[in-house]
């Protein structure tokens, strides 16, 4: 209820602003640049302009439609129901970035059909966990879109980026075969507007190439570490630096690795300070976490 209320209550705020815009010029219509600025008001937070909705403005303006049938209509128009999906136009509204795909387990024809709606407003596209035939499927529809094999990510409207973090974000792999989890990551920081860079195959194997790169890590806002094996790697940077590691354990390993489960339980009982740790695999969930830390606020 309190989510519902807060919604409402940007609702009656955005209400004010176009209010200002709607100006009567006679019983039968609005001035047009007002018209204008009043949908683009809409459009700019997120709601779906139909010309339903463009008449619905005319009708509340001029008394014809109360607050409360234009209140209903443009909560309803925060997502999008395509009846295998229910797409969340709102969500850059509360988390400052557009609803992300997770395509693993959806048809070619759904993650096309989802990318469509979002790239439609004008948002920023992020795709994980897809094919390549995914990715056609997208590359018909959405002519921007880019894929990254190795992160299996797909994005698109990359020239709308903003710029909002306050400083960079390293990402750190233990090993080659970490790689995958470690690009998924830096796709999601690179498109949340983030300064990224990497450091490749720096394990604990070989602890000197890590205690090398002293100035690189310390030149980092945020640090993620994606290891598998012993997953130890986390704990050797947490120690060296005074900015948030945010640990990703990776399925990488033999037996006893378990799939991912060895490094989750050893970065979770990390002894370093500030250590943070995501789900086994989970590259998208450390690159959005780092971002949300990393971001500038006003």
């Amino acid at each position: 209820m309190q989510f519902v209320y807060d919604v409402e209550n940007r609702i009656t705020k955005i209400l004010r602003r176009i209010n200002h815009f709607l100006i009567p010029v006679s019983e039968t219509g609005i001035l047009a640049e007002h018209f204008f600025d009043a949908t683009f008001t809409l459009a700019e937070f997120g709601f779906v302009i139909t010309p339903e909705t463009k008449k619905l403005l005319r009708a509340y303006k001029l008394g014809k439609a109360t607050e409360e049938e234009l209140l209903h209509v443009l909560s309803s128009s925060m997502v999008e129901d395509l009846g295998y999906a229910t797409v969340d136009h709102h969500r850059k509204m509360r988390q400052g970035f557009p609803e992300v795909i997770f395509c693993e387990g959806k048809t070619e024809l759904q993650v096309a059909g989802i990318a469509t709606k979002i790239v439609k407003r004008g948002n920023l596209l992020l795709a994980t966990r897809a094919t390549r035939k995914q990715f056609a499927a997208v590359k018909k529809v959405v002519g921007s879109a880019r894929f990254n094999a190795l992160g299996r990510c797909i994005v698109a409207n990359e020239r709308q980026t903003q710029r909002s973090g306050r400083g960079m974000i390293l990402i750190v792999t233990a090993g080659t075969s970490d790689l995958p989890v470690a690009e998924e990551a830096y796709e999601t920081a690179k498109i949340m507007g983030n300064d990224v860079d990497r450091l490749t195959d720096v394990g604990v194997a070989g602890i000197h190439r890590i205690l090398t790169q002293n100035n690189k890590l310390r030149s980092a806002s945020v640090i993620i570490v994606v290891a598998g094996m012993d997953g130890a790697l986390p704990s050797v940077v947490g120690g060296l630096v005074d900015v948030p590691v945010i640990g990703v354990p990776t399925s990488v390993g033999y037996g006893a690795n378990f799939r991912g489960v060895a490094p989750l339980l050893t970065m979770l009982n990390s002894c370093a300070a500030g250590v943070l740790v995501v789900n086994i695999d989970n590259g998208f969930g450390a690159g959005f976490a780092a971002s949300t830390i990393n971001r500038l606020r006003h």
